[in-house]
């Protein structure tokens, strides 16, 4: 195998490793000292649903009147259709819809204390949460 080939390989596994941190979420600490929950592909806050599926996961942040979602593939690999979307009442809904690897989203709205619908899908399955955090 010559070190071009051998150099593409590890830039690959490299990216999909990162991948696989960023989907799994981490806990930081604050600066008060109590846990927040850094949520997949960028979500910030703590995590207050999870809106599973036959195809994936959409997990649902709020922080300081932001209601953020992300959805997940279950089965990472080859792109799919995947969408997310956060609609606060009274407003259009705020949609990221493509084709994915692992993820769609994040998505972040304002939602102050309104109430919000969160939708999820990967390929064919979907998951809608009905108006929440009333």
């Amino acid at each position: 195998m010559d070190s071009g080939a051998i150099g593409r390989r590890l830039r690959r596994r490299l990216a999909f490793g990162a991948a696989v941190l960023a989907a799994s979420g981490a806990f930081t600490l604050t600066a008060t000292g109590t846990a927040q929950a850094a949520g997949p592909a960028g979500c910030a806050g703590r995590e207050v649903k999870t809106l599973p599926f036959r195809t994936g996961v959409t997990h649902v942040y709020q922080r300081n009147g932001y209601v953020c979602a992300v959805t997940v593939a279950r089965d990472p690999g080859a792109a799919r259709t995947m969408s997310v979307s956060v609609q606060a009442r009274g407003n259009r809904p705020v949609v990221d819809r493509g084709r994915y690897r692992f993820h769609a989203g994040p998505v972040i709205v304002h939602a102050g204390h309104r109430c919000v619908w969160i939708k999820g899908a990967v390929g064919r399955y979907s998951a809608s949460s009905g108006w929440i955090l009333c």
